[in-house]
């Protein structure tokens, strides 16, 4: 059986860790509980969270025990940030937002627990044991055991320490706090073992350190490279919008989409870390797209594979859909309503107010025209279309019988050139 930290190097999912060889004998021992965790900092979870479930799922795949930490008491404070200070939210909308993850990130852990005889992830929200912190206790017990020239030596603190924004106690201690959780987790549950992202080093090493002075065990810790594409943008954002886990706030099309799209430096580069298919296969993928780039095969597969993890075989089946019968590769009746109006609004869609305009102007309108001559000459020459269908008469007015569940319609210039006509007040279904 493979060694699961060699498993881990070879999809380069391991930037830093504590004692490497001693981590690996411990692995080898038997079952070790182990765990990450996220702040709920916002609704959902978003694409650069999904690298800390393939450890997550690697090591579970392996034997071990997972803890997934929601953090309603960290989400509170705010890591901080090398910029600025993170803004407080409401405790009730921070609660709220740890209920919605947890729901939302289960299935990762959850089914192959149930399908593959899996150990069960536990779930914790570190308020548990915060809230009933006393200032004393947290001073007495924790804050003895920080020195705060270890602590000023962190990067975001640092850079914060010498800007004219500065650094309030409140993020300050959020260290210490993070810490906590890994002492607490060692003591409830035996866990000997932190992932997170490269930049929380230095609050995951602080738990391993506090695991040893308050316990005199032993304890350990891995980094995850930090994901960004090949220009140097944080992964998962496009056009300044955020790729989110949750399909209320990033639909599956779009979820499917933005892997479809990526760049291919960027899908060879990525494929090891979030695909879990056999290095063969990887190694295969990477070098078709090397060999011939139009295939996109890389981008497909990263594609298909985490739209069916993050949202499941029935969404994955639909988004795919959706791509073929936008261009006319498959029947737009294979849509449902949802899947449909959330690929024409990431098309790009308008609103119209006369069910009675006719395609010319509904070309103008969707922006597949420049002018109503430029949609006539499109028209004339053969390359528009309405729900797959090509239109003769720029001066046809689609039937009450064209627009589709949710008052769409799909218009189409060319092969390649999409947008979405939804009719005011049919009510969208995104």
């Amino acid at each position: 059986m493979t060694d699961v930290i060699d498993e881990l190097h070879r999809r380069g999912l391991i930037a830093q860790s504590t004692d490497e060889e001693a981590l690996r004998a411990h692995l080898a021992e038997g079952p070790v509980t182990y765990y990450c965790g996220f702040d709920p900092t916002a609704a959902s979870l978003h694409v650069g969270h999904l690298i800390q479930f393939m450890v997550l799922r690697a090591l579970q795949r392996a034997g071990h025990q997972p803890i997934v930490l929601v953090g309603g008491a960290t989400g509170l404070i705010g890591d901080p940030r090398p910029s600025a200070e993170r803004q407080l939210n409401d405790p009730g909308q921070v609660a709220a937002w740890v209920d919605r993850i947890r729901q939302r990130v289960a299935p990762f852990l959850d089914l192959p627990a149930a399908e593959q005889g899996l150990a069960a992830p536990i779930y914790v929200d570190n308020l548990e044991w915060t809230a009933p912190l006393s200032a004393i206790d947290f001073l007495r017990d924790l804050g003895k055991h920080f020195r705060v020239n270890r602590m000023l030596a962190k990067e975001a603190v640092s850079a914060r320490l010498n800007s004219d924004a500065g650094i309030s106690y409140t993020e300050f201690s959020y260290q210490i706090l993070q810490a906590n959780d890994f002492r607490e987790l060692f003591l409830r549950h035996g866990c000997t073992l932190q992932s997170g992202g490269s930049d929380q080093w230095g609050n995951i090493t602080a738990g391993v350190d506090l695991v040893r002075r308050t316990d005199g065990a032993s304890a350990h810790a891995l980094a995850t490279p930090l994901i960004t594409t090949a220009d140097g943008k944080k992964i998962g954002k496009t056009e300044g919008a955020t790729v989110w886990l949750d399909p209320e706030l990033t639909s599956p099309y779009a979820f499917f989409q933005y892997w479809l799209n990526i760049e291919d430096v960027d899908a060879r580069a990525w494929l090891p870390l979030f695909s879990e298919r056999p290095a063969d296969d990887v190694a295969a993928l990477v070098a078709e797209s090397v060999e011939r780039p139009a295939s996109r095969a890389p981008q497909r597969a990263l594609a298909e594979e985490l739209t069916r993890l993050v949202h499941g075989p029935e969404q994955l089946a639909q988004a795919e859909a959706a791509g073929r019968a936008l261009f006319g590769r498959a029947e737009l009746s294979e849509l449902d309503p949802a899947t449909l109006a959330a690929a024409l609004t990431e098309a790009g869609a308008v609103e119209v107010e006369d069910p009675a305009a006719p395609v010319s102007t509904l070309l103008q309108r969707a922006g597949l025209a420049s002018s109503l001559s430029d949609a006539r000459r499109t028209v004339k020459e053969g390359g528009a279309y309405v729900n797959n269908v090509r239109v003769a008469d720029a001066d046809a007015v689609p039937e009450p019988g064209d627009w589709l569940p949710g008052g769409w319609l799909v218009l189409r210039k060319g092969k390649r050139s999409v947008a979405g006509v939804h009719r005011a007040g049919a009510g969208r279904s995104v």
